[in-house]
């Protein structure tokens, strides 16, 4: 697979901007078992999928990827939660290939208060060197966490990726809010965009719209359109 990757990327003149690895085992995106289910928070897992993240590591190596992206889980907001130390560990443990295999390890942004990930990133720093995140400002909103404008003033000193994708506030207290297109949301991007500059990013957005089917390639391309105006 590596080598077809590869070759696609030549042929179409593709920069792949990260590699998100994903994780086997039971995955409920909600409110209430998504809790004891995502990424590297549940104990019962954590072993297996911290297993398949070092493998993602040397997947993206092998196709020249050097930012490795995923979901965490539900980080604890209390340090001294058990759940917290055991799962920065493994953290760090992910981290450290991703070093030795010339990369940069990023936490996709939702699922914890921006508070909580910047204590996450702090914590890594001080053992494998400094952390980044790849902000994906819908989540930020779809999962309740924060104003994504509001979260960069927190971490902005750590954002390394971004997600251009748009959604709303959850009206709901089982499930996430609403995901839409670009510029139908909650996201304020001229001010987003403008914030970004201001904390110094200058790297990639990569368009994400989780629909399938002609829809999904119409509103992947309004929101290329619009972002690029915001951005020139």
């Amino acid at each position: 697979m590596a080598e077809a990757i590869n070759k696609g990327l030549e042929k179409y003149g593709i920069h792949a901007t990260a590699f998100w690895c994903g994780w086997e085992g039971r995955r409920v995106w909600d409110f209430y078992e998504g809790q004891l289910t995502l990424g590297l928070i549940p104990s019962d897992y954590r072993v297996e999928r911290l297993k398949m993240l070092m493998e993602g590591s040397d997947f993206a190596k092998k196709i020249h990827v050097t930012d490795l992206a995923t979901h965490v889980g539900y980080m604890p907001e209390n340090p001294y939660d058990p759940n917290y130390q055991g799962t920065l560990n493994a953290c760090k443990e992910v981290a450290e290939r991703c070093k030795k295999n010339g990369q940069v390890f990023l936490f996709e942004t939702g699922q914890e208060t921006p508070v909580t990930l910047k204590r996450a990133m702090q914590d890594i720093e001080k053992s494998v060197g400094k952390g980044c995140v790849g902000v994906d400002p819908a989540n930020l909103l779809m999962y309740g966490k924060a104003n994504p404008v509001d979260a960069l003033d927190v971490f902005g000193e750590y954002v390394r990726g971004i997600h251009g994708k748009d959604g709303k506030y959850p009206t709901d207290g089982h499930f996430l809010g609403e995901e839409v297109s670009i510029g139908q949301g909650k996201v304020n991007y001229p001010v987003f965009i403008a914030r970004l500059k201001e904390v110094g990013y200058d790297g990639d957005i990569t368009i994400e719209r989780e629909i399938s089917g002609e829809e999904q390639k119409k509103d992947i391309l309004a929101g290329k359109e619009y972002l690029e105006q915001l951005i020139g």
